[in-house]
């Protein structure tokens, strides 16, 4: 992963470069490799990067980078898995100088002089958040990828818009003082989320933020997709319902095809993730999701993939055994790393510096620490996370239509004072 930072002043600029460069320092966690930083006086907008390199891994990937044509400037965090075709379309149809590398960075910014924003972001298959400066209409886009893969915040200091892959870049910022907002924290101990910042809010997935400087001045409150105010423009690029109501037109005549279809999709999606300069390895941790992905991926692979595993004294938390099983199965390069349970506090006082806002996930302590080992071999892992979500792997989607066909009978004003109760209650984790 990458980090991404920027600002764009209301009024005239002042160290807008040291002040972006610092912004970006604070994600020096996500890109390791190399910093950058860029800044449009007139136009009062410093875009800042740092980067983890894993496709260009030369000069020619540094960002924040400037389109062949002068027009755009980007600073991108993520990854355009068809950016090899998105080229080859561009190559055939002469929209392009000669390439200066083999980035998707590249690739990305000759998208957009040639096709322009919202087409570019259609097109474009991957996860990415993504800080985009159209120099000749003074624009500043911020988009995110379809299900919100990489993060990205943005608000408000004062007039000023600051955005990020991270609070602390934010809070890196000259005069940040936003309180914490109290209604967003009522509502983490009732949701387990929360954006916890007044005036700072996370762009929505498949959205585009624009901001047009020559709108007038900049207004901080926030915006919901599919509308306009004062230069600023939320607009959603994508729709996953569209997408839903669309496959259910194209239903599958039997179970065998659509187990065919999925496997396909699966390996596709797992050999475009593979696709790096650096070492790529997984997360093992012998479960169904993380299994299937190792698997195809190792199908896949001219050499023994890399796996990775983490392990605990209690035996009732550990997955070690069942993923050392699965790993002797398939023939990967296992590695396995136990954490004791002093191990495991030692991280409890670090969690709010990595996750910077409250996360009420108990996975995050094991995450941290396969991540934190993995990272000594490979720069890239894939992981079997979202699979329960995507497949219907939890319990409580069983359980659903069973207390549907228990409820149905109720009449509808009895069923509709039970779910307003049941809402009130808080949440457990």
């Amino acid at each position: 992963m990458c980090g991404i930072a920027g600002c764009l002043f209301a009024g005239p600029a002042q160290r807008g470069l040291s002040i972006v460069a610092a912004m970006s320092e604070r994600l020096s966690s996500r890109g390791p490799d190399e910093s950058g930083a860029w800044g449009d006086e007139q136009g009062r907008a410093f875009l800042g990067h740092r980067r983890l390199s894993i496709i260009d891994v030369s000069a020619n990937g540094r960002q924040p980078m400037r389109s062949i044509g002068g027009r755009y400037v980007v600073a991108f965090n993520g990854e355009i898995y068809n950016h090899l075709e998105m080229r080859a379309e561009l190559e055939e149809a002469g929209a392009y100088a000669p390439w200066r590398g083999h980035s998707d960075t590249e690739t990305l910014l000759a998208a957009f002089e040639r096709w322009g924003v919202e087409p570019t972001l259609d097109r474009a298959v991957g996860m990415f958040a993504i800080a985009l400066w159209d120099t000749t209409a003074r624009t500043l886009h911020i988009a995110r990828d379809l299900f919100g893969e990489k993060p990205l915040y943005y608000g408000w200091v004062g007039r000023d818009f600051v955005f990020g892959s991270e609070l602390k870049a934010l809070r890196a910022f000259p005069g940040f003082s936003n309180p914490v907002c109290h209604k967003a924290l009522a509502l983490y101990m009732r949701f387990l989320y929360v954006r916890i910042y007044s005036g700072v809010y996370k762009l929505e997935p498949e959205c585009d933020l624009s901001i047009d400087t020559s709108a007038g001045t900049i207004s901080g409150d926030p915006l919901r997709p599919s509308t306009a105010r004062r230069g600023l423009t939320l607009r959603r690029w994508w729709s996953l319902g569209a997408t839903v109501e669309a496959g259910a037109r194209q239903l599958f005549d039997n179970e065998d095809e659509a187990v065919r279809a999925l496997e396909d999709r699966l390996r596709e999606a797992i050999q475009f993730q593979s696709l790096a300069d650096v070492p790529v390895g997984a997360f093992l941790s012998g479960g169904v999701d993380s299994s299937t992905i190792v698997a195809l991926m190792q199908r896949q692979s001219a050499r023994r993939v890399r796996t990775f595993t983490v392990g605990f004294e209690d035996a009732g938390f550990d997955e070690a055994p069942h993923a050392r099983a699965v790993a002797r199965h398939l023939g990967t390069e296992h590695a396995e790393l136990f954490v004791t349970a002093a191990e495991a506090r030692a991280i409890i006082p670090r969690l709010p510096a990595i996750y910077d806002e409250p996360f009420a996930d108990s996975s995050r302590i094991p995450t941290h620490s396969v991540c934190r080992a993995a990272r000594e071999q490979v720069a890239v892992a894939l992981s079997g996370d979202a699979d329960d979500e995507l497949f219907g792997g939890y319990h409580r989607y069983f359980w659903a239509p069973r207390i549907w066909r228990r409820l149905a009978w109720l009449p509808y004003p009895a069923r509709s004072a039970l779910a307003a109760s049941l809402a009130a209650a808080p949440m457990a984790g």
